[in-house]
C-alpha cells in the first residue's frame, strides 16, 4: 500500500489533527528512514526527539520482542518486570544530577508514576502539586489552600486540558475555552518579573513548572540565574519546583536533565520522549516525601507503566547509562551548531547537544518551505515556527551525519 493510498484512507477514518508530509516510512535503522518506495532519509528529527538510540536500535528491538513473546499488559494492579528497576534507575540518574559526588546530602530514593506520553506526566505532576498544596502547605492569608502554578509564556507542557492550560500560548488555546483555571504565566528570563508574580501571590503559590529549554516555541534555553531564582522564590515560598524534561530530558542536552545546566535541586522532574526509544513512556518522578503526598487512589493509569513500555525503558535507560552519550552529545551538539552557524542563511542558533533551533534571515526561504524541500531531498527536519528550524537527531548521531546534513542544508537555502 502507497502513501497516496495511506492518505485516503487516513483522509477518511482518522481526525484531520495533523497536515501529514507526503511519505510513509516503512523501516529504519540508525540514522536513516526508508519509505515505502526504498527511498532513504537522514533523520535529524528522530519522532520529535524520541527514538535516543536510532531507529531500530538492537537491544530495544530484542527487549520488547522478547517480553511481548511472554507477557504484554497485566494492568497497575499487579506487580510487573522491569517497572521497579526502571525507577531505580531514574532515581540514580537524578541523584547523580542533583548531588555532588562526594557531597555530604546522603542520596535520597526518587518515586516515579508511570504514564504514556509528557502531556500525562505534566497531568500528574499538576495534581501532586495542588495535592501537596492542600495538605502539606500553610493556607494562604485568605485561608484558601495554595493551588496556583506559575508558568512561562509561550512554554508547552501538552495538549491535555490541563497541560494546554499550563501552556500559556493562546494561539494553541483559545479554540479550547474555558480551560482550568489555577495557572498563571511570566516571561521566559525576566527576573524582575518573576520575583513581582510570587510577591503579588504570596501563599497562593503551589508549584512553578518549568523547561530548562523551551522546545516546541524554537528551541529558547531559560537562562542559569532565572532557573536559579525560581528555585529560590519556590523554596522561600514553600512551593514546588517542577522541571519538564520531557524534550531537554534523557541526555538530549549533553547531561541526563537540562536543569543540570542551571545546578539546581528540583521537586519534581517530568520524562517522556526519549526514554523508551519509540515506545510510549511518561514519567513523573518525585523527591520522597512529596511522593508520598499520593495515596492509592489519588492517580493512576491503565496503560502506563506496562509490561511492554518498561521492557523497553529499561533496555534505553541502560544504554545510555553504560555508553557514555553524555560527552558524545556534547561534542556532536557543538558541532551541529559550529557548522549551522557557517550558513549565512541562519542568523540564529540556539541550544544544547542535540537540541538545536536556528532562525533563517528574511532573505532565506520560509522553514516550512526548507522543510518540504529537504524531504524531497532524503532529509528530514521540522520547522516549529515560520523563519525557525529545530534539530532533534538521534543521540547516536555523529558528526559526519552533521556534515552530510550541512551539505544538503546549503543546497536548499
Amino acid at each position: 500500500m502507497t502513501y497516496q493510498d495511506q492518505a485516503a484512507l487516513e483522509e477518511r477514518y482518522v481526525m484531520p489533527t495533523f497536515a501529514r508530509k507526503p511519505v510513509e516510512f516503512v523501516s529504519g535503522e540508525g540514522m536513516v528512514l526508508v519509505d515505502d518506495e526504498g527511498n532513504e532519509y537522514l533523520d535529524f528529527l528522530s519522532g520529535i526527539g524520541v527514538v535516543s538510540l536510532g531507529h531500530c536500535a538492537p537491544e530495544v528491538v530484542s527487549a520488547v520482542a522478547a517480553q511481548a513473546a511472554e507477557l504484554i499488559h497485566v494492568s497497575n494492579y499487579f506487580y510487573i518486570a522491569h517497572r521497579g528497576e526502571v525507577a531505580r534507575l531514574l532515581s540514580a540518574m537524578l541523584n547523580d544530577a542533583v548531588h555532588e559526588p562526594n557531597g555530604a546530602d546522603e542520596p535520597q530514593a526518587w518515586k516515579t508514576f508511570f504514564a504514556n506520553s509528557g502531556a500525562e506526566a505534566n497531568e500528574c505532576a499538576i495534581k501532586l502539586a495542588r495535592l501537596y498544596g492542600s495538605t502539606r502547605m500553610q493556607p494562604a492569608p485568605d485561608g484558601t489552600a495554595p493551588a496556583l502554578v506559575v508558568t512561562l509564556q509561550n512554554s508547552f507542557h501538552g495538549r491535555t486540558l490541563a497541560s494546554l492550560a499550563a501552556t500559556a500560548q493562546p494561539a494553541k488555546q483559545e479554540a479550547f475555552e474555558p480551560l482550568p483555571g489555577g495557572f498563571i504565566a511570566t516571561s521566559q528570563n525576566d527576573i524582575p518579573a518573576l520575583e513581582a508574580l510570587f510577591a503579588q501571590n504570596e501563599g497562593r503559590i503551589c508549584a512553578m513548572m518549568v523547561e530548562a529549554i523551551q522546545g516546541e516555541s524554537g528551541v529558547h534555553p531559560c537562562t542559569t540565574e532565572f532557573l536559579q531564582k525560581a528555585r529560590e522564590l519556590t523554596e522561600r515560598s514553600g512551593a514546588l519546583l517542577i522541571c519538564d524534561e520531557v524534550q531537554c530530558g534523557i541526555y538530549r542536552t549533553g547531561k541526563p536533565f537540562g536543569f543540570q545546566q542551571a545546578a539546581i535541586v528540583p521537586d519534581v522532574v517530568t520524562i517522556a520522549k526519549g526514554v523508551a526509544s519509540g515506545i510510549p513512556v511518561g514519567a513523573c518522578a518525585a523527591r520522597g516525601a512529596i511522593a508520598d503526598t499520593f495515596a492509592p487512589g489519588d492517580h493512576g493509569s491503565t496503560f502506563g507503566g506496562s509490561n511492554i513500555a518498561m521492557a523497553a525503558a529499561h533496555a534505553t535507560l541502560a544504554a545510555l547509562s553504560a555508553r557514555g552519550f553524555d560527552e558524545h552529545v556534547r561534542e556532536v551538539g557543538d558541532h551541529l551548531r559550529a557548522r549551522l552557524g557557517e550558513l549565512p542563511q541562519i542568523c540564529a542558533v540556539r541550544g544544547l547537544g542535540l537540541m538545536v533551533g536556528v532562525d533563517l534571515t528574511e532573505e532565506a526561504p520560509s522553514a516550512p518551505e526548507v522543510v518540504e524541500r529537504a524531504l524531497a531531498s532524503g532529509l528530514v527536519l521540522n520547522a516549529p515556527g515560520p523563519r525557525t528550524l529545530r534539530f532533534l537527531p538521534p543521540l547516536i548521531c555523529e558528526k559526519e551525519h552533521v556534515d552530510a546534513l550541512i551539505a544538503r542544508l546549503a543546497a536548499l537555502l
